[in-house]
């Protein structure tokens, strides 16, 4: 099928086309308003204010969260970002049941302006990491851990991978993912997920909600709570995506059961995380990493979003920079996220605890660094809007060339150039070259081709 434009899309499908605004799912891809192919590159960021890690009872809190400043969104969009992965906690939105706080509330929307501002887009996450800061790191409120605790932690946060696997951890999502709901913990948290996606049902800087982070239960009981959490969402805030993740294992094994049937509410995106070799606690993998063996990960996540019948976004992905093969590792997901039509969210823009993954150095006077390793990672060349029939979408991360096969595009390919090739960049178009002018402020360069576009760095 030749995109002809949006609003021939639409017509051509009638009742069955997408709604969704600003970005649609065509079962395959996200698509904008022009028909093109949305491949989105995110970042993810814990934010001040928004990722509830502190206690009021005079607890130590669990680390160190940076602010969320105008620059840092402007900052974001020049190095090729297009959307943020917001995570938010229900222990900040509903620290006590029934009690919703606007205060908290409204540090969400100040991170969604000023996202908003930079032109950035946001995918609200509904976050979580072993539950509940009161006994993991975030989530759910004290209130909404069933059976209660045993014991309440607090920071410094030095022993996430044994809060994650501990006995109150794994009573709490039992708890929660029972079928039958027993504590009606799962019933509070839909309650919660409507208010949320009501209150940014109309937010254009907003394209959709994720339902919960890395579930650690077995599929069998994710589907079920995704399918319930998905249609609560649709009735709430139906002109925007709602985003669903595998269970958690995925992140261990490197692949999911592929589903027998379509994802049951419209324009949804399958959202898993890769993380290949990167926390085993053997490091042989990783010390003999070769380019073919991260590709199975990504191209069965591809499979399984196809079963589906969704996009494919990669929610998180990234590495720690003193790992083995971390550069070789980052370069061929640059890749493969291509070559599969992936968006994806690197994690993560800022952090100074755990094991500062950032694009940042954190310094002694509280001030930040930026990482040109890091920022050469992942700011680079690649097709944010793809018009037309596409056969080929392939990133050299060797080179840091694009090569783009696309075909019966009425509207013009966008193509993102990072700061270091902003005088040098060349294109051609079948061999012939283009011109054009690169944006300043987004890096973005639009190209009109018919056929075989290259970019060279």
């Amino acid at each position: 099928m030749r995109w002809l434009g949006f609003v021939a899309f639409a017509a051509a499908c009638g009742s069955d086309a997408p709604t969704t605004t600003p970005l649609a799912s065509d079962g395959t891809h996200l698509r904008d308003a022009e028909g093109r192919i949305a491949l989105l590159h995110g970042v993810n960021a814990r934010i001040a204010g928004v990722f509830d890690v502190t206690f009021d009872d005079g607890r130590t809190a669990l680390e160190p969260i940076p602010a969320l400043t105008d620059d840092d969104c402007t900052r974001m969009r020049a190095l090729g970002f297009d959307f943020l992965r917001l995570p938010i906690n229900w222990s900040g939105i509903e620290p006590v049941e029934g009690t919703y706080d606007e205060g908290y509330l409204a540090n969400v929307d100040a991170a969604v302006q000023c996202a908003a501002r930079a032109g950035i887009y946001v995918m609200i996450d509904l976050h979580e990491d072993a539950y509940s800061k009161e006994i993991g790191e975030d989530g759910a409120p004290l209130w909404a851990i069933q059976p209660s605790p045993m014991q309440l932690l607090q920071g410094p946060l030095d022993d996430l991978g044994s809060r994650r696997t501990s006995a109150q951890v794994t009573a709490a999502f039992n708890t929660f993912f029972d079928r039958a709901d027993p504590a009606a913990v799962r019933a509070k948290f839909l309650a919660m997920l409507d208010r949320v996606a009501a209150r940014w049902a109309t937010d254009p800087a907003v394209i959709g909600f994720e339902l919960f982070n890395e579930p650690p239960v077995g599929d069998t009981l994710v589907t079920p709570f995704s399918f319930e959490a998905a249609a609560r969402v649709r009735a709430a805030a139906p002109a925007k995506l709602v985003m669903f993740e595998p269970s958690a294992t995925r992140n261990l094994f490197d692949f999911a059961p592929k589903s027998m049937v379509a994802f049951p509410t419209r324009d949804a995106v399958y959202a898993p995380h890769i993380y290949t070799y990167v926390f085993q606690s053997d490091p042989t993998q990783l010390m003999n990493l070769t380019a073919d063996a991260l590709e199975p990960s990504v191209q069965a996540a591809r499979v399984e979003a196809t079963a589906w019948n969704t996009p494919l976004m990669i929610g998180e992905y990234g590495i720690g920079p003193d790992q083995a093969n971390a550069d070789l590792w980052m370069g061929v997901q640059q890749t493969l996220h291509d070559r599969y039509f992936a968006s994806d969210a690197f994690w993560v823009w800022k952090e100074e605890s755990q094991a500062s993954w950032g694009l940042y150095d954190h310094n002694a006077d509280d001030t930040w660094t930026e990482r040109p390793r890091i920022v050469a990672w992942v700011s680079r060349i690649r097709a944010a809007r793809i018009a037309g029939t596409v056969t080929a979408n392939e990133y050299d991360y060797t080179t840091g060339a694009l090569h783009l096969e696309a075909y019966g595009g009425s509207a013009p390919h966008e193509i993102y150039i990072p700061e270091r090739s902003a005088t040098t960049f060349a294109a051609t178009c079948d061999g012939a070259a283009l011109s054009a002018t690169r944006d300043a402020a987004t890096g973005l360069v639009a190209l009109t081709c018919d056929g075989m576009l290259d970019v060279t760095p």
